[in-house]
């Protein structure tokens, strides 16, 4: 059995009794994702690989092992990160051309702690630029393929990360979640996605696209993986002023109890006009399982849900103009240099962004001017504010809420281009989660005609253990988990 087919546990424990090296896994690791990088049916999934880097670091994670001392809980184990999230000495480009020579002098947070608990970056992987899509077709350079078809999309913004996962060319990886971009990339991909409470995890070093929704999270090939993966990411950060302090649990300790009696809330609205008969009949079915297993299932409602994407796509691109206002060709990135400054900002901007990038800067610009800010983004705060109060209420009568992850499965690459309302749409599900700062995880449940279904398990604030421990029980009961795609290439 390859080394690249055990999960992060299983990896761990033999690197910590030393029936393998670090040194052994990270080159098995490399040695199969430079394959698919060098090749010319490439799945797309990286933008960097760290070689030498991650083979120095397994050698010194082999030599703390060899001598006795304390690895941690991750020693060995290799990890990729979205290309959003700033890594100390390998390029970091967030998937666009403006940033494609830079290398950040420090890591984030999140990468620092996985580094402290032994784990090892192999790789930056391919996102949509600045985190802006919902396929992985808008990054500045190429498109990743769905390895369970590769003439499908993976999802996105977490495109590469969740297809690293899935095709396995790493046992884990760090994506951001916006509006669904862990949730959304997972279900498409067959892997587990989770998306912690906004203020959970420090987003010190990740570059910043909606910071009042963006998140980051674990890709994992099991629940139990993603569990142990928040507990070391999750914390308290004083160099993020959206970090909270609040207590974390030992999650993977809370998984082994079952789910008698626990109450789950099914909202009407997330199984109507959209969501795919194929989709909605798999998820019905993984819903029925968490009854046989003593849950209490409870239709409920969450009127305000209709109007979430309309309020995201208000909210989203104004925080966008903001943020990325600094990519000017004078102060951070590539420059494009002409005869005076306004020339020099228009064809930097004009070249090196993307249109996706482009188009969100031109909405947000808009929404947040003169005369449209009372109609357009005080409206959307005011929706904001009631889908806030919806889930609210609806978390006094249950425990959690099983909904479907996406409306259907991975659709074909190119065709939603022309057409980004209809793009936009592939969100539906998760964006109401980020724009009430929620926990929520995608679990596979299924296939369709083929291709991964994803169950969605929305839960209230900072309560992440109750949707990881009915993860963990439905993928007990269930063989989705084993399942892995044949890649065709």
């Amino acid at each position: 059995m390859s080394l690249t087919q055990y999960n992060l546990s299983e990896l761990s424990q033999k690197i910590k009794s030393q029936a393998v090296t670090a040194r052994e896994v990270v080159s098995d690791y490399l040695k199969k994702s430079t394959a698919d990088f060098t090749s010319k049916k490439s799945l797309g999934v990286y933008l960097t690989l760290a070689s030498e880097q991650a083979l120095s670091r397994a050698d010194e994670i082999d030599e703390k092992i060899a001598s006795g001392e304390e690895a941690g809980e991750l020693a060995g184990v290799p990890i990729a990160v979205k290309d959003i999230i700033v890594t100390r000495g390998i390029t970091t480009t967030a998937g666009s051309k403006i940033l494609k020579n830079y290398v950040p002098p420090y890591s984030a947070t999140v990468v620092e702690k996985l580094e402290n608990a032994g784990a090892i970056v192999i790789g930056k992987t391919n996102c949509d630029e600045f985190a802006m899509g919902a396929s992985g077709e808008n990054s500045g350079f190429f498109p990743t393929h769905n390895p369970w078809d590769v003439l499908r999309v993976p999802g996105g913004s977490s495109s590469g990360s969740a297809a690293a996962v899935a095709a396995g060319f790493a046992p884990i990886a760090l994506g951001t979640d916006t509006g669904g971009s862990i949730r959304q990339p997972a279900a498409f991909c067959g892997v587990v996605g989770l998306k912690p409470t906004y203020g959970r995890v420090s987003r010190f070093g990740i570059m910043a696209m909606t910071s009042s929704l963006d998140q980051v999270g674990p890709f994992t090939h099991t629940v139990a993986d993603a569990a142990l993966l928040l507990k070391i990411i999750a914390g308290f950060d004083e160099k993020d002023a959206t970090s909270v302090k609040s207590v974390v649990p030992d999650y993977p300790s809370l998984l082994n109890k079952d789910i008698k009696k626990i109450k789950i809330g099914v909202p009407k609205e997330f199984f109507g006009e959209g969501l795919s008969a194929d989709v909605k009949k798999v998820v019905e079915e993984a819903i029925d399982k968490l009854a046989e297993l003593g849950a209490e299932i409870i239709p409920v409602s969450l009127p305000s849900m209709p109007y979430a994407l309309a309020a995201y796509y208000i909210l989203c691109p104004a925080e966008v103009s903001t943020n990325l206002a600094r990519f000017d060709g004078l102060k951070y990135g590539e420059s494009l240099r002409e005869a005076d400054l306004l020339s020099t900002l228009a064809k930097t901007r004009g070249e090196l962004f993307g249109r996706e990038v482009k188009r969100r800067i031109m909405l947000g610009t808009f929404v947040l001017s003169a005369g449209y800010y009372d109609a357009y983004y005080k409206s959307a705060l005011a929706a904001r504010q009631a889908i806030k109060n919806d889930f609210n209420r609806v978390f006094k009568e249950v425990d959690i809420l099983a909904t479907p992850t996406t409306p259907t499965t991975a659709f074909e690459l190119g065709s939603k281009n022309q057409d980004p309302l209809a793009m936009y749409l592939a969100d539906v599900y998760t964006v109401p989660v980020n724009i009430a700062g929620l926990p929520a995880i995608s679990v596979p449940c299924g296939l369709s005609d083929g291709l991964p279904v994803g169950l969605q398990l929305i839960g209230n604030m900072w309560q992440e253990e109750k949707i990881l421990k009915v993860a963990y029980n439905y993928e007990q009961a269930t063989e989705w988990i084993k399942l892995t795609p044949e890649i065709k290439s």
